[in-house]
This record gives structure tokens, C-alpha cells and sequence, in this order.
């Protein structure tokens, strides 16, 4: 998650059931943090809970997750928020965020919204972008792969000549996991 480890029994947020959450939930897993997974899926919820998920929100039934966080986690918040949203979830995963909390920004896929940059000052919150690590991170991932064994999901495969078909498969949301595309 970036520069910030995750320890055992820390609380880690993921939003969503897509390729970067579902890893994550892995690696969260492994590390042994206590995991709360949303999702507008109940059927994609469940899946999580079977991949060790502790807590799961569906974000349709409950547009206040933020505040269901909360309460999950006794007003604290939680350690670690690995935020694929963008500016459209970036103020619930704040509020969401214990104090001092971290918040991994990753993606953008909940479209635009209004970021006040208060509650980062106030809660001495540590947000960092990622897009792509360093080798060396990339090394020590795929050690911790191969010692741990975790097999990342893979949703669907697509041939690379059904690279739209790929796309607009992500695009709908339907898809749990990774959506790889073969080079053959």
C-alpha cells in the first residue's frame, strides 16, 4: 500500500471488488488486518467474505458507508483506506480514516466530486497517490506471492484482439477480480 505497511490487526478499507481491492484484501489478509470491503453487490460481497473479508457494506443500500465504517469500528476509523473512487469517495474515505490514518489514492472510477482538504490538517491524515511502484516493490510483492502462495482472481480472460470487449466488460462493472487480456 504504497510507503505505509500494513500491520497485523490494523483495519484496512477497500472500495470496490475489482482487480486492485480484491488483491489487496489478499495482501491485507496476509498481513493480518481486519478487512471491511465495499461493494454494490451482495453477490460480490459474499465472494469477498470467502476470499476473508471481516466486514462488507454494499454502498447502494448504505450511501452513508462512511458512517457504517464508523460504527464497525467504534468512531475510531480505520488504519488504512486503499481508495480506487477518486474525487467522487476521497471525503467519505476522510471521515472514514482514523486519525493520523492513511489513505492509499489509486484510482478514479467514482467520477468527480467536491474535496474539502480540511479534514487532511485536522486529522493529520496521510494521503499518498499511486500509480505504479518501484521495482523493488514490485520484487518484494511477488516474493511475498510466492512464499504465501495467493493466486490473484481473474474475473475473465479476453484474447488480445477483444481488447473493447475487455474494456467495455471493466467498464460495466460486472466483473470480480482481475480482467486480463492474453497476448497469444
Amino acid at each position: 500500500m504504497g510507503s505505509v505497511a500494513v500491520k497485523k490487526d490494523e483495519t484496512v478499507l477497500l472500495q470496490g471488488t475489482g482487480g486492485v481491492s480484491t488483491f489487496a484484501l489478499q495482501f491485507a489478509k496476509l498481513a493480518g488486518a481486519r478487512v471491511i470491503i465495499t461493494s454494490s453487490s451482495n453477490k460480490k460481497l459474499e465472494r469477498a467474505k470467502s476470499l476473508g473479508a471481516d466486514e462488507v457494506i454494499n454502498y447502494r443500500e448504505h450511501e452513508d458507508w462512511d458512517e457504517v465504517v464508523l460504527g464497525l469500528t467504534n468512531k475510531r476509523g480505520v488504519d488504512h483506506v486503499v481508495e480506487v473512487g477518486g474525487a467522487g469517495t476521497l471525503s467519505r474515505s476522510m471521515r472514514a480514516v482514523k486519525m493520523a490514518g492513511h489513505i492509499a489514492v489509486i484510482g478514479v472510477v467514482a467520477g468527480k466530486g467536491e474535496i474539502s482538504h480540511v479534514p487532511i490538517f485536522m486529522k493529520a491524515l496521510r494521503v499518498i497517490g499511486v500509480f505504479v511502484g518501484s521495482c523493488e516493490m514490485f520484487e518484494n510483492m511477488n516474493a511475498a506471492i510466492e512464499r504465501s502462495g495467493i493466486k490473484p482472481v481473474v474475473d475473465r480472460t479476453f484474447a488480445f484482439d477483444e481488447v473493447r470487449n475487455a474494456l467495455g466488460y471493466m467498464e460495466s462493472g460486472a466483473h470480480f477480480g482481475k480482467v486480463v487480456i492474453t497476448m497469444e
